[in-house]
């Protein structure tokens, strides 16, 4: 699967889903075009999805909050008969490489848990309204749902089948959600988890699995009743205006490098790194949230967020040879500490608090993306609050000290601001100084008296903010040798040594599904039990078992 895969999309372009807006109710139906596959030799039968599908449903769920904020709660629906979801396309994964299915996994999660916190983040709670067969990651998107509504009939069930049909896990985080979320009894899940027909009626609602079941003859309108119980019953102010999140300027150069109006992607191939530069706002703060609002997607704050965004999954999932990222950022500080100020000072508004959030899963982004990670910290750059983070997300750090012969910009330094105190915590519950802290605690709490200030190199280096400070004669070669050694080790150690050490501190659902659930997921994927000639994977649908060898490991 070689095809350039783009993560941009809009209504107009939709082929899976569609919306219809009824006031504060959104009524959201998957109706997948089956010969809509994203790659050839598939089809998307039984409301089934791959890649393709799920980029769109990412960009329903991002527009749900950016261009209807007066949205409070969305109904995911089936506009097929018979069916829901029947999950992942069996097919697809069959035929795709091992790295797509990882990354297809990992998109999937972050969709599922982008929608999945939309209640508490934006005020939009999400309805699973089953009808029909639900399967596999048909289930894990009703999990992620905030509400289960499963009509009652001898068609509609919920099922995890993975297991035993496939020799695979669901890998959109259904194990974690089944007993983390849902808190269903481990023996039950156990059995659950093991059948192929899954569980229908009174019985799933007794075993925790949904909600509510109803009679299929009083099942649409019980939903319509629910939606309109959960929407009065919302918090959300009301009436409030979208903006529109009008496509990104991008462009592409022949050795792979991606422009935008404030991102640069640098490819360098041979090396194997790409370099992405962010750049510092390109004119003053607006007055005040009316006029940021009237900016719309053209908002620094706002824009510099998507292209970032977009960039990260660009690298991810078309530039899979590029093992080392290097951050860099150039910019006033200081104006960007305005821009952020506002959005700080103002929270509490819609738009404000939806480009918070928007922040924070773009750093968590940041956080999964299996690449060494690296931020240089030079002369004229812009670590700023929301940037600063990127400092402690990375595997290491440079910052230069001192001048440099023959360079004029601002001499390097770091800004803490108030965003760095809780605003973008990562998935383990803890902002990124306190997971690099967790052995000396104390320490955040002495950077708290730090906020504002422009700390450059030695006192950042005295403060733990920076892996390494390299004055003119020692930075080049420094940063050479570092990136010529981490290009010399093996990818898959690197993957492994990077995921575990990013991520200390408390375990949450969040980071189970992503550390635990996909690390097992990564590994299962590449057994012959699923995946080779015989196995499960590949025979499904012959009316041949896989052959598994039974050696436990």
């Amino acid at each position: 699967m070689s095809k350039v895969i783009d993560f941009q999309t809009d209504p107009a372009k939709y082929r899976h889903w569609r919306v219809e807006y009824d006031g504060d109710v959104a009524n959201l139906f998957m109706d997948v075009d089956e010969k809509g596959g994203l790659f050839d030799g598939y089809e998307l039968k039984l409301n089934s999805y791959d890649l393709g599908v799920d980029i769109e449903l990412a960009d329903v769920v991002q527009r749900m909050r950016f261009e209807h904020p007066e949205v409070k709660v969305v109904v995911m629906q089936s506009g097929k008969d018979k069916v829901f979801c029947a999950g992942a396309n069996i097919r697809m994964l069959g035929g795709a490489s091992h790295a797509h299915k990882v990354n297809f996994c990992k998109f999937t999660n972050e969709t599922r848990n982008t929608f999945e916190a939309a209640e508490e983040d934006s005020g939009q709670k999400y309805i699973a309204a089953v009808k029909g067969a639900c399967a596999g990651g048909g289930y894990e998107l009703a999990l992620a749902c905030n509400h289960i509504m499963l009509t009652n009939d001898s068609t509609s069930s919920v099922a995890l089948p993975e297991v035993p049909l496939l020799a695979v896990l669901p890998g959109t985080g259904g194990l974690t959600r089944v007993t983390d979320k849902r808190k269903v009894r481990r023996d039950r899940a156990d059995v659950f988890c093991s059948i192929e027909e899954g569980v229908r009626g009174e019985r799933a609602k007794e075993w925790r699995l949904v909600d509510e079941v109803i009679a299929n003859s009083k099942f649409d309108e019980t939903v319509k009743e629910r939606a309109k119980e959960f929407a009065a019953a919302s918090k959300k102010a009301s009436g409030l205006t979208g903006i529109e999140l009008t496509p990104l300027e991008r462009s592409f150069a022949e050795d792979g490098s991606v422009s935008y109006s404030l991102v640069e992607v640098a490819i360098d191939r041979d090396n194997g790194r790409a370099t992405i530069t962010l750049k510092g706002p390109d004119a003053e703060a607006p007055a005040d949230m009316d006029a940021f609002q009237a900016q719309g997607a053209q908002a620094y704050m706002l824009r510099l967020a998507r292209e970032f965004d977009d960039a990260i999954l660009h690298l991810r999932l078309n530039e899979r040879q590029i093992g080392l990222v290097v951050f860099s950022t150039q910019g006033d500080p200081d104006t960007f500490a305005a821009h952020e100020k506002l959005l700080l000072d103002n929270a509490d508004h819609w738009l404000a608090n939806e480009v918070l959030k928007y922040w924070k899963r773009v750093l968590k982004r940041v956080d999964m993306t299996s690449r060494s990670l690296v931020a240089l910290v030079e002369h004229g750059s812009c670590y700023t609050g929301v940037l600063a983070e990127l400092l402690w997300a990375v595997d290491r750090s440079y910052m230069m000290l001192d001048e440099f012969e023959g360079d004029n910009r601002p001499t390097a330094a770091i800004t803490l601001t108030e965003s760095n105190f809780g605003t973008f915590p990562m998935g383990n519950d803890l902002t990124r100084l306190q997971t690099r802290f967790l052995g000396t605690p104390e320490d955040v709490d002495a950077l708290k008296d730090r906020i504002g200030e422009k700390i450059e190199a030695d006192e950042a280096d005295d403060l733990g903010l920076v892996t390494y400070i390299l004055d003119d004669i020692d930075w080049e070669d420094e940063v050479r040798i570092f990136m010529e050694e981490r290009a010399s080790f093996s990818p898959d150690a690197m993957t492994g040594m990077e995921a575990n050490l990013r991520f200390a501190g408390p375990e949450t659902m969040e980071t189970r599904i992503f550390g635990r659930l996909t690390a097992w997921q990564n590994w299962i994927f590449q057994r012959p039990n699923a995946v080779g000639a015989e196995g499960a994977l590949q025979r499904y649908g012959s009316g041949q078992r896989g052959e598994y060898n039974m050696e436990r490991v």
